[in-house]
């Protein structure tokens, strides 16, 4: 950067909220009948999180919001961006971000640029680019920048119903911080294709192309790889390998695909012939070296003996990325940062100095590979600190698993309201902790209206005029 600009853009805290209702893969299999196994290890899944009538993409957005500027003692007039990511539509017209401003108004802060970011999966990263963008402008004006991912992924009854989950994450942009980002190393790959697709209007649920969309990942996947690898070299004077990143972060539909994803750079580092691949493995993949195109995707054995390779290293650069992914299930904008904050949660103590690779994927289709180079940030934004505000153990101690029937009662119940209006939530909070805000009614005017639990105990909630009273 040239003297006087912002250095070292990036992350500067990070929170997290998830519902408190889950369901378990195992039990969920043995009530749809699949053979056992299928949605634990061949999906690779442990627990699903789902809304009930109470939460929606917009009550987990204002929670995750209040919790990042308390926590981490912001106040909201320093934000001048608020960028959202999400692929659920509340309304066609009325973005998220609106919704959100609730909690800035408050504070007579409405000189808030940004809006919604969507496409499939990759919104978030898209507005978290936005604004890292805006920092590094000649249009910052020396505030914060806030990014928002929020999804509620359901899907119709179906193979595909295992894959769903729910999540919002907050993250506060900024200089000088712990996890910057490396913005010269950038890989994307963009294009058309109908893998995933939401174009029925009057229902929440997707058409899926279940295999096309794996083979869209992998393809986008190599591409990025290829380009962030080019770039690295083209700045660095060197080949990039897996060997240069200490971590691995993959969008995350399901755990299996993340396991394909890395051996699949495995063996793209064979096919460059990097020196990251040794000679057992070097002979154990050489049959492969000669298929081109779809057939490398399709390939049973290759995936199979590839995986067997890596393993290894997928236990070291990737596996500590799992754990929020498989707890939560697909999360949509919000896997991939639910990923990184994994890592942050098993490996804070030690991640100074270190790079992180992340492979973002969107359906329809758009993709990018970027990196974070960590360091030690000031405090509040300390690595360990940022570890402690997420309180990944304690959040997922506190969830309630609900069994299947009661998961699947609750999807009937969302689907018949998608959409509606002049209706009225049981407004029953008794799952969520203090703070927390939920969907009281949809008028006749199809407005919503949230309520905050203990509002008259909860920072700022006592004025009523971020939730209706009680």
């Amino acid at each position: 950067m040239e003297s006087g600009r912002p250095k070292d853009v990036g992350i500067l805290a990070i929170d997290i909220y998830f519902p408190p209702n889950c369901v378990r893969q195992e039990t969920l299999e043995a009530y749809d009948g699949a053979s056992k196994g299928k949605y634990t290890i061949g999906l690779g899944q442990d627990c699903m999180a789902f809304c009930t009538e109470v939460e929606d993409v917009i009550s987990m957005s204002l929670t995750v919001v209040t919790s990042l500027l308390k926590k981490y003692q912001i106040d909201p007039k320093q934000i001048g961006r608020l960028e959202v990511g999400s692929e659920t539509v509340i309304d066609k017209s009325k973005s998220i971000k609106t919704w959100i401003m609730q909690i800035f108004e408050e504070y007579g802060n409405t000189d808030v640029e940004g809006v919604d970011s969507t496409n499939a999966c990759y919104g978030g990263t898209a507005a978290l680019f936005n604004c890292v963008n805006w920092v590094e402008s000649s249009s910052w004006d020396g505030r914060f920048g806030l990014v928002v991912c929020t999804d509620s992924a359901v899907y119709a009854e179906g193979p595909a119903r295992p894959t769903g989950g729910a999540a919002a994450i907050a993250m506060l942009i900024g200089p000088n911080a712990p996890i910057s980002f490396e913005s010269k190393y950038r890989g994307t790959h963009m294009s058309h294709v109908y893998d995933f697709y939401k174009p029925n209007l009057a229902s929440e649920y997707p058409v899926v192309d279940g295999k096309l969309s794996q083979t869209c990942y992998l393809m986008a996947l190599d591409a990025c790889y290829n380009r962030y690898c080019s770039k690295f070299e083209k700045f660095e004077g060197k080949q990039f390998s897996i060997s240069d990143s200490d971590y691995f972060v993959f969008h995350s539909p399901y755990n299996k695909l993340v396991q394909k994803s890395f051996a699949r750079l495995y063996f793209n580092d064979f096919l460059r012939n990097t020196s990251a691949i040794e000679k057992d493995a070097k002979e154990k993949l050489e049959p492969f070296s000669n298929l081109i195109g779809d057939e490398s995707y399709q390939s049973r054995d290759l995936e199979k003996v590839s995986q067997q390779v890596a393993k290894t290293l997928y236990d070291a650069k990737v596996q500590p990325s799992t754990l929020l992914p498989k707890q939560l299930g697909n999360m949509y904008t919000a896997s991939l940062y639910a990923a990184f904050a994994s890592v942050l949660h098993n490996k804070h103590k030690t991640l100074v100095g270190q790079r992180i690779v992340l492979f973002s994927y969107g359906s329809g289709l758009t993709s990018t590979m970027f990196s974070f180079k960590l360091q030690e940030g000031p405090h509040p934004f300390s690595l360990p600190n940022i570890a402690s505000v997420l309180n990944v153990s304690e959040k997922l101690e506190r969830r309630h698993v609900v069994p299947p029937e009661k998961f699947v009662e609750t999807l009937k119940l969302m689907e018949h309201r998608y959409g509606a209006k002049d209706f009225e939530t049981s407004r029953d909070t008794s799952l969520l902790t203090p703070g927390t805000f939920y969907l009281k009614k949809v008028d006749s005017m199809y407005r919503r209206h949230y309520g905050r639990k203990d509002a008259e105990e909860a920072d700022h909630g006592e004025n009523g005029s971020l939730v209706d009273g009680h």
